[in-house]
């Protein structure tokens, strides 16, 4: 599937943009890390959950931000650098210490719970080539599909659609995110990964 076409009126692309704007929530990865804003104007900023903690920690919604950063497919911004506009506190985007503990592979996902989400789409997110991999509800929920996953349900990855999903991921006070395992509308759930257990 070819990516989507540039959006009319937004920023191209990785071109360096700068936006303001009032931030509505937080959002999170099906793992729970903060890794978005949500601001008034429904403009998505994501970032590494990496910084998430900084960023949750000097921010809370309702707080006027200054985000740079680059351009995204859809008219999301992936942030570089995120300052409080009041008091002009800033967290910058810079790599983990090399010697930053990590959790083990054996341990990814074993936090999880089974999650199921039904509401109305707000925005889709895209994956870093610009294809669809998930939506945003108007509740906050994300929803995350792989790219393939998500070309299989072109038209209810559209604003305002309702959609229904299963999975597996995190609810907490930021929000709740799930990797779907079945997706489509309410009562009409496809599975997306052959057979999973119950």
């Amino acid at each position: 599937m070819p990516p989507p076409p540039p959006r009319a009126g937004g920023p191209r692309d990785g071109v360096p943009t700068t936006v303001s704007g009032v931030v509505r929530r937080f959002l999170i990865n099906p793992e729970g890390d903060v890794d978005g804003l949500l601001l008034a104007d429904t403009t998505l900023v994501s970032f590494p959950p990496h910084i998430g903690n900084q960023v949750a920690a000097a921010i809370a919604p309702g707080d006027t931000v200054n985000v740079s950063g680059l351009a995204q497919p859809g008219g999301s911004l992936k942030a570089r650098q995120i300052a409080d506009a009041k008091n002009g506190r800033s967290i910058v985007d810079q790599p983990p210490p090399a010697d930053a503990p990590r959790l083990p592979k054996s341990l990814a996902g074993v936090g999880l719970v089974k999650l199921n989400a039904t509401g109305r789409v707000l925005r889709v997110t895209s994956a870093p080539r610009g294809e669809p991999d998930g939506v945003l509800l108007t509740d906050g929920t994300v929803i995350k599909l792989t790219p393939p996953a998500a070309a299989q349900f072109a038209s209810l990855l559209q604003p305002g659609a309702t959609i229904a999903a299963q999975g597996y991921g995190t609810r907490n006070r930021y929000g709740e995110s799930l990797q779907a395992t079945a997706f489509g509308t309410p009562g009409n759930l496809t599975v997306l990964y052959g057979n999973l257990p119950q």
